[in-house]
This record gives C-alpha cells, sequence and structure tokens, in this order.
C-alpha cells in the first residue's frame, strides 16, 4: 500500500495579525552529539541506526550516510546534479532510515486532535499534516508528519530511533480511546520534487522504484534543499529547550485556533505577550573555507557565544548554507563567525515575532 500522492503538507494559516513564516518536519527529541566534519552536511556523532539497510545502497556510486541517516546513501556519486534533477521534478530520495508507525481505531483522529498541536478532528482524507507533542513547560517532546486514509488509519513517520518513545508514550495517552498505535516497518518513506514532498510505500517497493521515478538522490541533496527552504529538522536545528515559537512552527505544526492541549500556555503566552528568546536562522557561510562548521558547533558574534550550529550542507547555488538557532537580540545585520567560518544570517523567525501582536491591542 502507497501513501496518497504527494500534497503540500497542511499548513494551518496562522491567526489574525500572525506573521510567522513556519515551515516544518518531523523531529527526534534529543540533539545529536556534535561531530566534527570536513566535507559532508553535519550531523552528529554516536546516534540510532536504521534497523534496516536500503536496497538502494546496491546502486553504483551509492555512498551511505553517516547517523543518523545511516542506512540510506548520502549520495550516488554526483551530488550537485541529484539537488539539480530533485528540483526539476525527477528522481526521488530514499529516506528509508525514518519510522513509520500508524493509529488506528475509530477514534483516532479526536484523540491525536485532543494530545497534539495540530488541528486533526476534521482533517480532510489523504492531507499531510505536521504535528508536535509539547512538554507541560512547552517544549517539544516528539513530533512526526502523516496523513489520513479516511477509512481507519493515520500514518506517519518520526526520525530515526524516536518512534519506540512515542510509540509508548501515545500508548500510554490511550485510556478508554478507541486507538491502536504500532510501528509499520512494512512501509517507508521517499521524497519527490522541489518541496520534498513526503510519500509512504510499501518497503518491498523501494528497489524497484528507479525504473518507476528516475535515478534517486541522496541524503546531502535533501539536506541543501531543506536548508535552503527553511524548514528545522528537530534534534538536528533544535535542542531540548526549543519551543515551537523560536523555530517557525507556528501555523504549520501548530494550530493557533485549537482547544487546549499540553504546553499550549507557554505557546499562547509568547506569541500573545511576549518574543521567543531565540530565533531560528538560514546562515550563508563563506565559501572560500574549506569546512562546513559541525553540528552544535558555538555561533560567535564577536567574543560572545550568541547560538549553535545546527545542519549544514553544500548548496548547488547558494554554496555553503546551515540553519541555526541564535539568541534573539542578536543584530541580524552582524557577521557571525562557526568554527572559523565567517557566517551572514537570513531571517527565518523574526526577531519581533510578538510585538505585532501587542500593537494591535
Amino acid at each position: 500500500m502507497s501513501s496518497p500522492a504527494p500534497r503540500p503538507p497542511r499548513s494551518t494559516p496562522p491567526a489574525s495579525g500572525c506573521t510567522a513564516s513556519s515551515r516544518g518536519t518531523s523531529c527526534t527529541p534529543t540533539t545529536w552529539p556534535p561531530r566534527a566534519s570536513r566535507s559532508s552536511p553535519t550531523y552528529g556523532g554516536s546516534s540510532p541506526v536504521s534497523e534496516h539497510r536500503s536496497p538502494l545502497l546496491d546502486l553504483p556510486g551509492a555512498v551511505e550516510a553517516d547517523a543518523p541517516d545511516a542506512g540510506v546513501a548520502a549520495h550516488y556519486g554526483s551530488i550537485v546534479p541529484e539537488q539539480r534533477r530533485l528540483i526539476a521534478g525527477e528522481g526521488f530520495v530514499d529516506l528509508s532510515n525514518r519510522e513509520v508507525f500508524t493509529v488506528s481505531g475509530p477514534d483516532r483522529l479526536t484523540w491525536l486532535h485532543s494530545l497534539t498541536t495540530q488541528h486533526l478532528e476534521s482533517l480532510p482524507a489523504d492531507t499531510w499534516t505536521d504535528v508536535l507533542l509539547l512538554t507541560p513547560q512547552g517544549r517539544i517532546e516528539f513530533a512526526f508528519t502523516g496523513f489520513d486514509d479516511g477509512n481507519d488509519v493515520f500514518r506517519a513517520f518520526t526520525e530515526p530511533g524516536a518512534a519506540d518513545d512515542l510509540i509508548a508514550f501515545l500508548d500510554r495517552m490511550r485510556f478508554m480511546s478507541r486507538v491502536e498505535v504500532a510501528r509499520d516497518p512494512e512501509h517507508v518513506l521517499i521524497a519527490t520534487g522541489a518541496e520534498l514532498m513526503p510519500r509512504i510505500i510499501a518497503r518491498d517497493e523501494l528497489a524497484d522504484l528507479p525504473a518507476e521515478l528516475g535515478r534517486p538522490a541522496g541524503t546531502w541533496a535533501y539536506e541543501a534543499l531543506r536548508i535552503e527552504q527553511g524548514l528545522p529538522r528537530l534534534g538536528l536545528d533544535t535542542d531540548d529547550r526549543s519551543i515551537p515559537n523560536e523555530v517557525g512552527l507556528l501555523g504549520r505544526a501548530v494550530h493557533l485556533d485549537k482547544g487546549c492541549y499540553r504546553g499550549q500556555e507557554t505557546v499562547a503566552r509568547v506569541y500573545n505577550l511576549g518574543r521567543p528568546p531565540r530565533r531560528l536562522v538560514r546562515l550563508l557561510l563563506d565559501g572560500s573555507v574549506d569546512h562546513l562548521p559541525a553540528h552544535g558547533t558555538d555561533i560567535l558574534d564577536g567574543d560572545k557565544i550568541v547560538g549553535q550550529v545546527g545542519s549544514s550542507a553544500r548548496h548547488h547555488e547558494l554554496g555553503p548554507i546551515a540553519l541555526a538557532v541564535v539568541k534573539r537580540n542578536v543584530d541580524p545585520a552582524a557577521t557571525l563567525v562557526a568554527d572559523g567560518v565567517a557566517a551572514s544570517q537570513e531571517i527565518i523567525v523574526d526577531p519581533d515575532a510578538g510585538l505585532h501582536v501587542r500593537a494591535a491591542r
């Protein structure tokens, strides 16, 4: 069984007056440890490894990715052309290291609606949506992306190594609800096109997919386009203190007009009364330097540490780029430095986010 034809992820319009520009993705609740790298996108060191090795690693030129994307290809020998093929709508990215799970039963959407940040009780069939589960303090604990088949199953994926803890948490919250939560190892994730649209397919279809969709692109191409689009990968571009307001997820993974859910008070308070203490930025790195700053590298504004690098990659047009979370009061025009690499900032989360709400009163 395959997922529906790719559609843009469901993006809930922010409440009136909201200027948050937000794009999101699935997450893992922990931060990958720093790892030095001189040539590849920087993901972290020891981390969960996929239970399955992709059959596409047997294709000519395939080079396996480092953790957390071990088990799938970083590239197939043509890094820049792979990015360009995706932008042209050709090929696909093998993300079969992501973990797929299902929520089934007649109460699945109302139950998920009551627990999460997203408005799900009236989710149209075959519509992708991003979903968060927060701590009572409003910090991001789990995240996943999925769709409902309109019959009996909500099928979703999350980051490598995150599914077991996520499913255990959901199981504890079932109480009397008529739902079942389970791993789905018979299905895997791929992404297609310049917008990196998710698609879930049967695992046994993966080996034959190049004949249908064309030569695959690796995770390096995927990461470069994701960073260009400002899509945070939680666990890489965030830490265990991150709240949705800081990383551009309002209106995409957080519905601002739905009822109560765990952590809502923090999200609403920061949105209505304050400004997030940190903000997600895209860094345009100095292309004359021969390395990318590693995940977790401190970012300096002069001699002050103002944030950390999340994920980084080499983009076919922009050159070396990265996502990072920095303190809100960092001057957006300031040139920052990470591991000796100078970087200018492109705003993803407005440092003045929240002021528009107070000004309207």
